[in-house]
């Protein structure tokens, strides 16, 4: 028996590093999945299994711990900002300003709250209160890059990891995740919402994008298009349009844009939404044209969705690829991560985008061998891409920022370097050829992989004094702040979205969700609606509160506690 006991307590033994943390997270994850009044605490309540095991002595060496964490965290916030970085900058056009604006004041807020109970409640000489309330506010918001993040900044500071950010953050977590929920159906007493009247605003308020494709079979009747091409129609409308087919007759024409028109032609035309009926007036009246079908199966034409997977053809353009002159095939609809966007000319391709192309089936099967179409590529993740940006992240993280008045240099670190990196080749990676495209389940795994690694090692290190420090000390008092920090800012802003801006409600309750960075929250919010009104809320602050939240972390630190 001598060798399962070794297995137990030998820590310096590699079996017993890989059995701790095996142990740790499969423990943590499946209590996770708990739920108490409809809510559970997920893959974070591998911190609370790590405690455990740290509190009873079940640990590992001290470097191990530091690098599984470390490494842990520059997985977790890399793979989040190659998911956020192809909108990351998009999110501030139009309404999403507005709502940034909102997730910015609420972060603001928070940090403010936290500050405010520090002075209030704690005695600001002993030099562990402020990492304890650091931590309180990142396990109020639920946000654990933050925690990582300002987890790091301290160690650089002080040369040493310190537990006390860590029991903070396990303090205020629980109630961190209700409290936000229960802030969000708040709002809607105090503002006296109708949830009923809301999903009928959206209904009738249903908010389109330029981008939607609108599909449509015109008749030309406007005498000035005659012997007109397309290319001189496009450019004097000044509307995006793709006419894929014209019925001419009983001759099925697939158009370039040096095809003329005539009066009569039926036209199969796709254009965005917003273009519809510009492109209606301008052209004829609506018709229905059944003959498309007769003519289509007589020519061979064919509809088909290609996969773009040639990593060449990441970051071209329809225009630039020239489908219509050169392949003979139309393109009109581009779909990316599940959502339909019209085939602008300027719109870059990535890989994984799925193109509609319409043309004969010579010309078809001849542009899906031009795009790749084979899926299996897509099956592997971009292994030099990732470890390219998170060598480019840790230089630019290393990188000395001395300000004037903090006495030691500010530094991206280990959360900001990988994260900004990320956002910049997820966004503009294909300009300097890197293909930066997985699968939603590899970035995914490979997120929760380093997400558990983190939690696991902050909570190992964090439990031989966890009792002491929560339990025997202060504890009860850091959940309380830690309430107060998730719940009054989320009240202060949601009330001045609705009452100030005039946001719906759902729009509004993804938004908080998304500015705590808060999954449980948003699940909650699409449970309550049956509109995507919540994900796009989620969505369009998720990118720059996640980058904030990170960043704030490491500032306060920095400024703080040096």
């Amino acid at each position: 028996m001598d060798w399962l006991i070794d297995l137990f307590t030998k820590e310096d033994s590699m079996a017993h590093i890989a059995l701790l943390y095996a142990m740790v997270i499969a423990v943590g994850v499946y209590l996770g999945k708990i739920k108490l009044g409809g809510v559970s605490l997920g893959v974070t309540f591998v911190l609370f299994a790590g405690i455990v095991a740290g509190h009873f002595g079940f640990t590992a060496p001290l470097s191990t711990l530091n690098f599984m964490q470390d490494f842990g965290l520059i997985l977790f916030v890399f793979m989040i900002g190659l998911q956020v970085g192809p909108g990351f900058f998009s999110s501030f056009k139009e309404g999403g300003v507005r709502l940034n604006l909102l997730a910015v004041g609420l972060i603001l807020l928070n940090i403010v709250a936290m500050f405010v109970c520090y002075f209030a409640f704690f005695n600001t000489a002993d030099p562990n209160n402020l990492p304890m309330m650091i931590g309180t506010l990142y396990g109020a918001v639920t946000n654990t890059p933050g925690l990582g993040a300002a987890t790091e900044a301290l160690t650089s500071i002080r040369g040493a990891a310190t537990p006390a950010i860590a029991n903070g953050y396990a303090c205020a977590y629980p109630l961190g995740v209700v409290g936000i929920i229960g802030a969000t159906i708040a709002i809607r007493y105090i503002c006296g919402i109708k949830l009923q009247e809301e999903e009928e605003d959206l209904n009738s308020h249903e908010e389109s994008t330029t981008s939607k494709p609108h599909l449509m079979h015109l008749i030309v009747q406007n005498e000035f298009l005659a012997n007109h091409t397309i290319l001189e129609i496009h450019d004097f409308l000044k509307r995006d349009f793709v006419c894929s087919r014209i019925l001419r007759g009983t001759e099925l024409i697939i158009p370039k844009s040096s095809t003329t028109l005539e009066l009569g032609d039926k036209l199969f035309v796709v254009c965005s939404e917003a273009d519809a009926e510009a492109v209606q007036a301008f052209i004829g009246p609506r018709t229905v044209v059944p003959e498309f079908a007769e003519q289509e199966k007589t020519k061979q034409m064919v509809s088909r969705r290609i996969l773009i997977t040639k990593p060449e053809i990441n970051g071209k353009t329809p225009a630039k690829l020239h489908f219509s002159s050169v392949y003979g095939v139309n393109v009109t609809r581009v779909t990316r991560q599940g959502m339909d966007i019209f085939a602008r000319n300027d719109l870059p391709l990535q890989v994984g985008d799925k193109v509609m192309v319409v043309g004969d089936r010579v010309s078809v099967n001849r542009i899906s061998s031009v795009l790749g179409n084979m899926e299996k590529r897509l099956d592997a993740p971009n292994l030099a891409t990732i470890f390219v940006g998170i060598i480019l992240g840790l230089l630019l993280g290393s990188i000395p920022f001395a300000i004037p008045g903090i006495p030691v240099p500010l530094k991206l670190g280990l959360a900001g370097g990988p994260l900004i990196v990320a956002i910049i080749i997820g966004r503009y990676g294909y300009k300097i050829k890197l293909v930066t495209y997985t699968t939603t389940s590899a970035n995914l795994m490979l997120r929760e992989i380093g997400l558990v690694l983190f939690l696991a090692s902050v909570g190992i290190k964090a439990g031989a004094n966890f009792w002491n420090t929560v339990v025997d000390g202060d504890g009860l008092l850091y959940v309380g702040t830690g309430f107060l920090i998730t719940v009054l800012p989320i009240l202060i802003i949601g009330t001045v979205a609705r009452k100030m801006f005039r946001f719906n409600y759902f729009t509004i309750m993804g938004m908080l969700a998304g500015a705590c960075t808060d999954p449980p929250a948003l699940g909650f919010a699409n449970a309550s609606c049956s509109k995507d009104a919540p994900s796009i809320g989620y969505s369009t602050v998720y990118p720059l509160s996640m980058f904030l939240r990170i960043f704030t972390a490491q500032l306060i630190v920095l400024i703080c506690c040096s």
